[in-house]
């Protein structure tokens, strides 16, 4: 423990001998620093992309696989028959807790976004819909289907299956390609810095040639190296955190009427999930320069 707290301490503190073969500004440092910013303000959208449509995929997979839908389309003298007929089927059906049919000012507020709030829902031809919530392991579609046919013509399961999967699969694959993102941010983040440090060491040449000459060895000079664009990353990536969750709060809050686009925030304990991004260009800052630093001094020896 206490060798890596010393190590922690050098990578800090540094070494002003070694610290005169890195330039403290210029091109290098300002690539460093913006693209640790750049880099970490679009890995917290990708971040809350990415949870928000792992929250959007599980609440649509519990919600519509516990809910089934019957449309009764019946002339209207077996209208309220079949309708009676239909309860009754369903209340004797293992796995369905409740069927309720929805009243006439239910069925015109789900119309209501197509046509408008005054339409005259009585006097339309339009099927009667029951609601049917499920228990425990639900119940057998296709018996039940079957059933129905034989007591009630007029009716017709909907239990979601047809357009709940295509949904779930598809929230399920933005989860995934936030995740992506971020890999790719992280490659992105490593394949810059990696330049601005060839180019640092490459422009600084001649210094590391002196060092070299005064005893200095590789892995000497090369922790500088590491030490400077470590804590670069390290701030450019604080800063750009800080503006992306900035930007996270500018959304509109979550909302049932708006959707998926209102709840791309974090919700939770999910707000301390972009506090990880600047350690974790750090360490990306780190490795990359680390290799880079190692491979050039060699080259130029």
């Amino acid at each position: 423990m206490k060798f890596d707290i010393t190590r922690l301490f050098d990578l800090v503190a540094g070494d002003p001998q070694a610290d005169r073969a890195v330039p403290p500004t210029g091109f290098t440092a300002r690539l460093t620093l913006f693209t640790a910013g750049a880099m970490a303000f679009l890995a917290v959208f990708a971040l809350a992309l990415s949870l928000a449509t792992g929250r959007l995929a599980d609440r649509w997979s519990a919600e519509l696989a516990r809910t089934s839908t019957l449309r009764i389309s019946a002339p209207a003298d077996q209208a309220d028959a079949q309708l009676l007929a239909a309860v009754e089927v369903l209340q004797t059906t293992p796995g369905v807790a409740q069927a309720r049919p929805l009243t006439a000012d239910e069925q015109r507020k789900l119309l209501e976004p197509w046509f408008g709030p005054e339409l005259p829902i009585e006097d339309l031809p339009i099927p009667q819909l029951i609601e049917i919530i499920e228990e425990g392991d639900g119940y057998d579609a296709t018996g039940l289907r079957a059933r129905l046919q034989a007591e009630v013509p007029g009716a017709v399961l909907d239990d979601h299956t047809r357009w709940r999967e295509p949904l779930v699969a598809a929230a399920n694959r933005l989860r995934s390609l936030g995740w992506l993102a971020l890999v790719l941010i992280a490659a992105s983040t490593a394949a810059m810095i990696t330049l601005a440090a060839q180019a640092a060491l490459a422009a600084n040449a001649q210094v590391i040639r002196v060092m070299r000459l005064v005893g200095a060895r590789d892995i000497y000079i090369a922790r500088a190296f590491v030490r400077r664009f470590t804590l670069r990353a390290l701030s450019g990536a604080a800063i750009g955190t800080v503006a992306g969750v900035l930007a996270i709060l500018l959304l509109p809050s979550a909302d049932v009427a708006g959707g998926f686009l209102t709840g791309l925030g974090f919700q939770g304990a999910h707000w301390f999930w972009p506090l990880a991004i600047p350690p974790l260009a750090a360490a990306v800052a780190f490795f990359a320069t680390r290799a880079a630093a190692l491979k050039t001094l060699r080259e130029q020896s």
